[in-house]
């Protein structure tokens, strides 16, 4: 019925002449989610890298939310593209099938490896003295959840902490160019597609990886604030102030980028050239003008470039960094949007059109999308309730 309903749709909204298999659209919604999650999860890893590696203490309050939030989403990346197939019970094959030659299949791998070695392994070693301290003082079935976590290790001297500070810090540098791969290569599975003009661009890896950045950046920032309204706690402003600074510094490189490939199509003007022109001014006026450009990127670039020479109270600050971290994540859908479903709008003759109607319910439906997107702000909620980040022991460089 719903596949009926989808077809009746396009066929009433038909532009033009396209080929009988263009009339539904192969990718959903479902597949405009999976590169935003992914993107969400190699964005927030990237801010927390910037206080592990790079040493910048103003984003300190954010290293162990970042962390969390990073593998809160990544439990949930694949999820889109396991309930997007026709038989979801075969996706295990992806991770276990080596299949070199196939972007696809080397997600598998790519996840296996950012999952199960950079995330859940820096936040074990950033964790391990925690947890065998509250092993301690917790009884009864919280007890032994501690000292299964900690593997049933209870040594809490101040060398093994030296030895987790190490490991941890070797396993973010390694994680910073893992999570260019997670997302890049999102990014390549499009832009290797020589057959769509809108996704076949070189362009295209690099300008998933920085709009991953900005709307990993955006989400710890809309987090954090919204854990500490929840706990009623005050934000650190130089941290907010110091997030909107990286924020606005990856939006331009995104903006330029972004830019620089439509200027590009332009001076090229290739025989796809007219079908883009129309579909732009067309169908993606709204999501790609209004939504992505304006809201996602245009109003944000204006507030924090604004905020950079002139500085109002600190409680105006927090209002409109929590309304552009919601404009970014919301432009970098849009984003992700006119990429997967605009660039199956047009047809391969050049010469019309189909359309697109996201269904309410049901397989590939709107709230299906949703849930995936609401499940890891739950998954987020039992690892601060279970690993919670403000009660963690000062780090080992203080007790010395």
């Amino acid at each position: 019925m719903e596949k009926f309903e989808s077809l009746y749709h396009a066929l009433a909204n038909l532009d033009g002449y396209i080929f009988p298999n263009e009339i539904v659209l192969n990718w959903d919604v479902l597949i405009v989610m999976y590169p935003y999650i992914t993107g969400l999860v190699a964005g927030a890893f990237i801010l927390a890298s910037l206080n592990r590696v790079f040493n910048i203490e103003a984003l300190k309050p954010t290293y162990v939310i970042s962390l969390l939030t990073a593998l809160s989403f990544m439990l949930v990346a694949t999820m889109p593209l396991i309930t997007h197939l026709g038989q979801p019970f075969r996706f295990y094959e992806m991770l276990i099938t080596p299949h070199l030659t196939s972007a696809m299949a080397i997600f598998g791998f790519v996840y296996l490896w950012y999952l199960m070695v950079v995330l859940l392994l820096e936040i074990w070693f950033d964790y391990r003295y925690d947890m065998v301290i509250w092993s301690k003082e917790k009884k009864g079935f919280m007890r032994f959840i501690y000292k299964a976590l900690t593997l049933w290790i209870s040594d809490t001297s101040v060398a093994s902490r030296k030895t987790d500070d190490k490991l941890g810090y070797f396993i973010t540098v390694v994680g910073i160019p893992s999570a260019f791969l997670l997302h890049g290569y999102v990014g390549f599975i499009f832009g290797s597609i020589k057959a769509n003009p809108w996704w076949s661009t070189v362009m295209m890896p690099v300008i998933f990886l920085f709009s991953a950045m900005v709307s990993g950046i955006a989400l710890v920032m809309f987090i954090y604030m919204m854990i500490n309204f929840i706990r009623k706690q005050k934000n650190d402003i130089l941290c907010l102030d110091t997030i909107a600074k990286f924020l606005f510094y990856i939006l331009i490189v995104d903006f330029a980028l972004e830019s620089l490939d439509q200027i590009h199509r332009i001076y090229e003007a290739d025989e796809s050239f007219d079908i883009l022109k129309i579909l732009v001014r067309g169908k993606l006026f709204f999501t790609f003008f209004i939504m992505q450009i304006g809201v996602g990127t245009l109003f944000p670039l204006a507030t924090i470039g604004f905020f950079q020479f002139y500085k109002p109270k600190e409680h105006i600050r927090k209002i409109m960094y929590l309304i552009v971290s919601i404009c970014v994540l919301v432009g970098i859908f849009y984003m992700r949007w006119n990429v997967v479903i605009g660039g199956q709008l047009f047809s391969k003759s050049f010469l019309g059109f189909t359309s697109y109607k996201a269904d309410l319910a049901g397989g590939g439906s709107a709230l299906l999308a949703l849930l995936w997107f609401i499940v890891p702000f739950l998954i987020l909620a039992f690892l601060l309730w279970l690993l919670p980040p403000w009660k963690k022991a000062p780090h080992v460089e203080h007790i010395e």
